[in-house]
């Protein structure tokens, strides 16, 4: 079987597992760039999509102002394709990082690229709670923060697992995105050392490599989302 894979897959076996360039190095720094672009922009995006809803005309705290301002912000960033966003934002990132190349650097225009398609995944997520619990919980004296914890991302907990795990998803198509320009991953694996190179086998096993986490990201979301589900109707 080795000396098969060996014939067959030449420029694969040729990058080996660890060092530098290796296939081990690649996945830990797209795991690495994943999560925590992740956490950054997850964090942004739950406060501004919070804040669409509660602001906006049917909010619980409905203010004309505040919402077309963390509307336009959303809007504009989720306008701005990724390839030129990582462009536009690169002195940010470097007066950030200090750098504007590799996995570190490749955060800030990740975080920033997520955060307003995960504004608007929440945004969606909470305006799905029942109107008329929201109505009960403020006929109860419920403070804004008891219908914002106790209500909204309690009622909605599933519906936000699941619009997570299309989040990660198209996360993890940005980190290769990232990693084809330098950022390092299986992106950059797969455009540096298979594509630009000739080495098809090479760009091959990249992408068996990106399907498998993503398929493992939307296994574990819909197992969790469905217990979530199960949990809150028993």
């Amino acid at each position: 079987m080795n000396a098969w894979f060996a014939t067959n897959f030449p420029n694969v076996v040729q990058q080996g597992w660890f060092g530098e360039t290796g296939w081990w190095t690649s996945i830990v720094q797209t795991l690495y760039m994943t999560f925590w672009s992740a956490i950054f922009g997850g964090i942004a995006g739950l406060i501004f999509g919070i804040a669409l809803v509660l602001f906006d005309n049917d909010g619980i705290m409905p203010n004309k102002v505040v919402f077309n301002v963390v509307d336009k912000i959303v809007s504009l960033f989720r306008a701005i394709p990724f390839i030129i966003l990582l462009a536009f934002i690169a002195p940010v990132t470097q007066k950030i990082v200090g750098t504007q190349i590799g996995t570190t650097a490749a955060l800030v225009p990740l975080s920033v690229g997520v955060f307003p398609f995960y504004a608007r995944q929440v945004q969606v997520a909470l305006q799905s709670v029942n109107k008329g619990t929201i109505e009960s919980a403020q006929s109860l004296g419920s403070t804004n923060w008891d219908i914002i914890s106790g209500v909204y991302l309690s009622e909605a907990f599933p519906e936000l697992i699941r619009v997570s795990t299309v989040t990660l998803i198209s996360l993890v198509g940005l980190t290769a995105m990232a990693g084809a320009i330098g950022a390092g991953g299986l992106g950059n694996m797969a455009i540096s050392y298979g594509y630009n190179r000739f080495a098809n086998d090479t760009t091959l096993i990249a992408t068996i490599f990106v399907v498998i986490l993503v398929l493992i990201i939307q296994v574990v979301g819909d197992i969790w989302a469905r217990l979530i589900d199960h949990g809150s109707q028993s």
